[in-house]
């Protein structure tokens, strides 16, 4: 059986810079020539096994990193976008991404980056009403997608923030909920509780903080530990802003409660805690939330963010859909990517997961890659709190590749060694291959069609 070739010149730049070593002197330390880490730095050769020791040995380099998803989220976002019809010609081979989001990452995200401008100068261009058509012709993503894709890029992982949250969990004690309380009042916080459907309401004037009395114990735990971060940690979330050089301040804005969001879980599920929880408990949800006194969708999501050097969970996926399918949430640690425009594949079990409210649903799926993912779903509702305030109703998607099923509870009597037990499953129906599927909505956009009118199977085009 042949092993894929490991080529991680970008990373290899990126270390050798972090350390301050010249060329020559990082070769020496590895044990090859001058000319053959050049090689290696420019992808031209693979990683050796040699070398991938002496990065362990001499560095205590986690050579995991060289096999960041980074770049396998590069390049499933370039075939999406290359699949759209504006472009031509004949799309470039697999291995001519690759090459580009290993050797490029800044001209690949730099592509996307106008791709996403087309789209939306596009669509403002085909409304029927002309005034939102002027509203705004600036060519550069939303602030939501900037925001978005600056916690993409990061493997939903950022490791300052993490360890200040840890930090602070460290310090607090079994009882985090007093601890933000003090922590507050230290800042000469009051904290009173309403009767209004607003999770949180924050007067700097008379620095008191509102919380919605009807909120679960964990969400407003949660609303205190954001406020916190934003009082006691705003120096370092500006600083992880600054890093992040985004284009507008409304994505700077979005993006600063974005990592107090971060601090807040992460405060409330400290990194090495949770890790070993999830550990000894196999990774079931309920007793976690149970443990850190948590929502089931914030122990989902704190599962997928275990991606710490050194300390990595498991991988996995994690997705929160509307009930029209669209995704409102979504990070992947995993080979599986999500759809950037529109929703997700419709035979995913995300979203059977309305249909059987407060049970788990279980899958195994593969997808044309032929990666094969174990998947777990289930709704969550988020009551308005009064009447006439309509509940907020989400499905919350959790899964890793197969291989690791064995360390998940739900996966105990599952038939994972039986090809006949996956389902087909895509990334969206613009771009996926498989041409029989019961549920596709659009003809995929790679392909050429025949349509025939002495013909009608499941769709009434052919794909070839």
């Amino acid at each position: 059986m042949s092993t894929q070739k490991l080529y991680a010149g970008a990373k290899l730049r990126e270390l050798r810079g972090r350390i301050s070593l010249t060329q020559k002197a990082f070769a020496e330390k590895l044990g090859v020539s001058l000319p053959y880490l050049n090689q290696m730095e420019n992808n031209n050769r693979p990683v050796s096994t040699t070398v991938v020791l002496a990065l362990a040995q001499e560095f205590g380099f986690d050579v995991t990193e060289l096999q960041s998803g980074d770049e396998a989220r590069l390049v499933s976002d370039m075939r999406e976008a290359l699949a759209d019809p504006v472009f031509t010609g004949p799309a470039p081979p697999p291995s001519d991404l690759r090459l580009a989001a290993s050797n490029a990452p800044a001209l690949a995200r730099a592509f996307l980056d106008l791709h996403t401008a087309y789209r939306q100068t596009h669509e403002r261009l085909a409304s029927l009403d002309e005034a939102l058509g002027r509203e705004d012709s600036r060519l550069q993503p939303s602030p939501w997608e900037e925001v978005r894709d600056f916690f993409h890029y990061c493997d939903n992982y950022i490791d300052a923030v993490d360890r200040a949250a840890e930090g602070f969990a460290g310090r607090a004690g079994p009882d985090i909920a007093a601890a933000a309380e003090a922590a507050l009042a230290r800042h000469g916080v009051t904290i009173t509780r309403s009767r209004a459907p607003e999770l949180r309401r924050y007067d700097e004037e008379t620095r008191t903080l509102t919380l919605a009395r009807t909120a679960a114990p964990a969400t407003q735990v949660f609303q205190m530990l954001l406020q916190l971060a934003l009082l006691d940690r705003d120096k370092l979330l500006e600083a992880t802003l600054d890093f992040a050089r985004f284009q507008s301040e409304q994505a700077r804005s979005i993006a600063k409660i974005g990592l107090a969001n971060y601090f807040a879980g992460a405060a409330l599920m400290p990194y090495r805690a949770f890790l070993e929880a999830a550990q000894e408990t196999r990774h079931d949800l309920e007793r976690l939330a149970d443990v850190f006194g948590a929502s089931l969708e914030q122990v989902a999501h704190r599962l997928s963010t275990l991606q710490r050097p050194g300390a990595k969970g498991i991988p996995f996926f994690f997705v929160r859909v509307d009930q029209a399918g669209t995704i409102t949430k979504r990070h992947s640690a995993t080979t599986l990517q999500f759809a950037r425009f529109g929703g997700a594949c419709p035979l995913w079990n995300v979203h059977r997961a309305f249909e059987t409210p407060g049970r788990w649903l279980r899958q195994l799926a593969e997808t044309p890659d032929g990666v094969r993912y174990f998947c777990l779903a289930r709704d969550v509702s988020k009551p308005g709190g009064a009447w006439g305030i309509p509940t907020r109703r989400y499905a919350i998607g959790l899964g890793c590749e197969v291989k690791h099923a064995g360390a998940l509870t739900y996966a105990d009597d599952m038939p994972t060694g039986h090809a006949e037990a996956f389902e087909p499953i895509g990334i969206s129906c613009r771009i996926c291959e498989r041409r029989n599927c019961p549920q596709r909505s659009v003809p995929p956009l790679e392909r050429p069609l025949r349509v025939d009118p002495n013909h009608r199977g499941m769709l009434p085009y052919q794909v070839d």
